[in-house]
């Protein structure tokens, strides 16, 4: 006897559930589960051979039909069908997630992901998201709380490594929500840049192509030191309006600068590596910024010309290392650490 759950003409299924075919006093021989677009369903055959289950939830607002064919002991074949219609709950999470596809990034980029709801069983949730490289590369997610999820390797990229994302959240529940998201990302990490600060000595050195080349920075002043540690490029702007407000300083330190050229962001709380005209006689000699890396005009082009999002600037010898999740800070995490914040470990 061919048991399929869930059971025909059901129409509000758990979209949680999974495809499960089991069969008395036999062995399946086929199982084949469609969706009602056509696409086939993974699923897997125990050992003895008389159960079968797909690999994923059956996910939100979908219809299956289910066709099994098995063999008794007694020798005769038996085909079952079921068609089955999932239910469409109200509450739903979706995740957005970095790097898009096929984009090119630099060797400190993680795979991450937003999700719009705070999410409650992070485990089952981490299950269902997978990254892959080629080559290979050992790597762990890590929770920043629970409505963020990054992916990174335990040493950067190495260039040229291909990178794929595989969500599959369709049907995922987390406390009363339930996921609907099934995607599939892959990117590419690009030539190896490396970028290191060094605010003692007021110099950034930038190697890459296996040529370095060092500019003379003035970062941030007593009160204002620039984040120690490892910060990610996260975007590029040639010209961006400095207003002091926006990250809350006043006062005598405020400023307003309508024009900042060759901006390169590393913090969403407000870190640059940028053109710092106002700064001439300062360079190499004197921090004197409000906490980014300041650079002479033709310096900051240079450098803003070279660097793309995903390549690590490394700050030394400054004050108070940046939040891991200030940006992509994941880096200042040690591997036991960025293990430790996985749902699955």
């Amino acid at each position: 006897m061919v048991v399929i759950k869930p059971s025909t003409n059901t129409s509000n299924a758990d979209p949680a559930s999974q495809i499960q075919v089991s069969v008395a006093n036999g062995k399946l021989t086929s199982v084949t589960a469609l969706l009602s677009g056509g696409d086939a369903v993974a699923g897997t055959l125990d050992a003895s051979g008389d159960a079968w289950t797909s690999t994923d939830p059956v996910g939100v607002g979908h219809t299956y039909l289910v066709t099994a064919l098995a063999t008794g002991d007694d020798g005769k074949q038996q085909t079952v069908t079921s068609q089955f219609t999932t239910a469409k709950p109200t509450g739903l999470f979706v995740g957005t997630y970095t790097p898009d596809n096929n984009t090119v990034f630099g060797i400190a980029q993680p795979v991450s992901i937003t999700f719009d709801k705070p999410i409650q069983d992070k485990a089952a949730v981490e299950k269902q998201l997978t990254v892959t490289a080629d080559p290979p590369v050992d790597g762990a997610w890590h929770w920043f709380g629970s409505q963020r999820v990054d992916w990174r390797p335990q040493q950067y990229w190495a260039p040229g490594t291909k990178v794929s994302l595989r969500m599959r959240l369709d049907g995922v529940k987390s406390g009363t929500l339930y996921g609907k998201q099934n995607r599939d990302a892959t990117f590419t990490i690009g030539r190896a840049l490396v970028a290191t600060m060094d605010a003692n000595a007021k110099k950034m050195t930038v190697t890459t192509g296996g040529k370095t080349t060092t500019l003379l920075t003035s970062s941030g002043k007593p009160g204002f030191e620039t984040w120690n540690g490892t910060m990610v490029v996260l975007e590029k702007q040639p010209d961006i309006r400095m207003d002091s407000t926006t990250v809350n300083i006043f006062g005598v330190n405020a400023y307003d600068i309508p024009h900042v050229y060759w901006d390169v962001r590393l913090t969403p709380s407000g870190t640059f590596v940028h053109g710092a005209p106002w700064n001439a006689g300062k360079f190499g000699k004197v921090n004197g910024s409000h906490g980014c890396v300041g650079l002479s005009s033709a310096d900051a082009e240079w450098f803003f010309n070279q660097v793309i999002p995903g390549d690590p600037v490394t700050v030394v010898n400054s004050k108070d290392t940046v939040r891991a999740d200030n940006g992509y800070g994941d880096w200042n995490l040690n591997w036991a650490d960025w293990t430790a914040g996985s749902a699955l470990r």
